[in-house]
């Protein structure tokens, strides 16, 4: 019987797809594999199901090369994967593109809406029993409705994102590398701007870029520095495309009025500091974390390892 290996457990809707059919075996830690541990799992194993995590490099993929036959990626992104390296062995890689779309762009409202209302900090004040009335200046946040949102990245996520702010009646800039018709730019109530202006005019700067040589450090210490003392930047994209600790400075000596991260540089560790700052709300990358969506990615890796298993090309194959 082939050999289906998990790195981590995910929902039980994809873990069902594939009983009966193979031997699967799931880590039973708590704790993300080491990369000697993946060397040694993938020689045994027809199919991996991998996390974002998870080192997937040339060695782990050479160690495998012998019997997997796919690596099948519970995330959208795959930068953990040398998918050169797989292409060259002939092993399938997929990821789960799409199915978090919504979800992520409902953290990003939610973390814009965290960090400029002062959710997280008026919480805890309420729960420490602070609370002892109302006050005309007690947690003044700053409003979101009719303000200026640039979005960094306007692909499902990025446009998702703008969709909502058409609720919240604010000026939409876009900033990517190749710019949308005008037909898609009004049905998205969106205008593109170069990505110096557009930090130089946004309220709010929302973050959906996937993480590339070219988007290493895209908002480094030059481009931060653009912002107005009074903008937020939220990022649930990858952690590296912000220089963490020129944030962190700028955050502390409030040259940023806040963030909101899901994200980090360094995950799961954070730039020291950071988490000590009131002007930021952090949160252990949950971007897809619901129940719906985290069981379709289930479901998605699933069926691509059946397809790959069963003598067939996965259906979100990343190289072709």
């Amino acid at each position: 019987m082939k050999k289906v290996s998990i790195t981590y457990k995910i929902p039980e809707a994809g873990i069902d797809l594939l009983k009966g059919k193979y031997d699967i075996w799931v880590n039973p830690k708590d704790k993300l594999l080491t990369k000697e541990e993946l060397k040694e799992i993938v020689k045994e194993s027809d199919a991996l199901i991998t996390m974002l995590a998870d080192p997937i490099d040339s060695e782990v993929l050479e160690a495998g090369k012998d019997r997997l036959k796919i690596v099948a990626n519970y995330a959208v992104g795959y930068n953990n994967i040398d998918i050169q390296k797989a292409k060259e062995l002939g092993i399938y890689v997929t990821n789960t593109p799409d199915v978090l779309t919504e979800t992520t762009a409902d953290l990003a409202w939610a973390l814009m809406l965290a960090v400029a209302r002062r959710i997280v900090e008026s919480d805890a004040f309420t729960r420490e029993g602070k609370f002892d009335g109302w006050k005309p200046e007690l947690f003044l946040g700053t409003d979101v409705y009719g303000k200026t949102l640039g979005i960094i990245g306007f692909g499902s996520i990025g446009q998702a994102v703008a969709r909502r702010a058409i609720g919240f009646n604010m000026k939409v800039y876009y900033y990517q590398r190749h710019r949308l018709s005008s037909e898609e730019e009004k049905a998205l109530n969106a205008t593109y701007l170069p990505l110096d202006e557009l930090l130089k005019v946004s309220d709010y700067v929302s973050l959906h870029v996937p993480l590339t040589d070219e988007t290493y450090h895209m908002l480094d210490k030059e481009k931060l520095s653009l912002l107005k003392k009074s903008a937020f930047v939220i990022n649930t994209a990858r952690g590296p495309v912000i220089d963490e600790q020129v944030l962190y400075e700028k955050l502390k000596n409030k040259e940023i009025a806040g963030a909101a991260l899901d994200v980090y540089e360094n995950e799961p560790q954070l730039t020291p500091g950071l988490k000590d700052l009131d002007n930021v709300v952090v949160t252990p990358h949950i971007g897809s974390a619901s129940h719906e969506t985290r069981s379709r990615m289930a479901q998605m890796v699933a069926k691509d390892i059946i397809q790959a298993l069963e003598g067939e090309t996965p259906e979100h194959l990343i190289w072709r």
